[in-house]
């Protein structure tokens, strides 16, 4: 078994032929770990984890999953290995139930459905006691919940999040990062994209700093958040921690 889950060297990858918003990143990830993307916008992060996904073409440059080159996979190929993805937006069926949601997450394994639903409502206890109600109707903390959810219900070895904190009140943030470690906690890697950089640094544990397509630092998550380069150019005066 690999050393680390998931490494990327040099990938290249965009959404159009020759022109690339990724330009030769870096990047790995241990089982268990917690690794956060931060950057400016446009630095590609999002990209990076639609390229590890297989939702664009890498065209040069390596991914692999588990001592397995996975580069050109597609996503459902992906999660039946165990990689779960959590998209930023339109990341929840809302004509659907709760409950239906949850069930569409295993597709590919039905027969796994009861026994992950109680791991899930565990972890989110306010899923469990509304699993009728449409997901449409939920809050957009509770729909960013059920997303997480849903991703984890094919027992992924690793999840990716894409914005999970985007659009929602610094209260509902908190919770999201308090679930993500949770979930982290249970033994899943994790991989997070966030542009509340500060936060992200704060729980994850390592970072990686992306900059025009390309790795610009990475460190420990505490490391980059106390380095004086990486809050003047990318966290501001504010990250700075007591």
């Amino acid at each position: 078994m690999s050393e680390h889950l998931i490494t990327l060297t040099e990938v290249v990858a965009g959404y159009v032929p020759e022109v690339n918003i990724l330009n030769g990143v870096n990047m790995e990830v241990a089982p268990g770990e917690l690794v956060g993307i931060i950057g400016p916008n446009g630095a590609g992060k999002s990209t990076m984890l639609k390229a590890l996904f297989g939702l664009i073409n890498v065209t040069s440059g390596a991914v692999m999953y588990d001592g397995e080159d996975i580069t050109r996979l597609k996503a459902h190929e992906l999660v039946s290995r165990g990689i779960g993805y959590v998209p930023q937006t339109n990341n929840v069926f809302p004509s659907l139930t709760i409950a239906e949601n949850l069930e569409m997450g295993v597709f590919l394994q039905p027969k796994l459905y009861g026994e992950r639903l109680g791991f899930v409502t565990d972890l989110f206890p306010r899923l469990g006691e509304r699993l009728r109600q449409r997901a449409g109707s939920l809050s957009g903390g509770e729909r960013q919940m059920l997303a997480m959810g849903r991703a984890l219900m094919m027992d992924p070895k690793v999840l990716l999040l894409d914005e999970p904190s985007a659009g929602l009140s610094p209260a509902l943030q908190d919770q999201v990062f308090i679930r993500t470690k949770q979930i982290n906690r249970t033994g899943v890697a994790v991989i997070m994209v966030e542009q509340n950089a500060r936060r992200c640094l704060q729980i994850c544990d390592r970072g990686y700093v992306l900059d025009q397509g390309r790795n610009a630092y990475t460190n420990t998550g505490e490391a980059l958040l106390n380095d004086p380069k990486v809050i003047e150019l990318y966290l501001g005066t504010l990250a700075k921690v007591d």
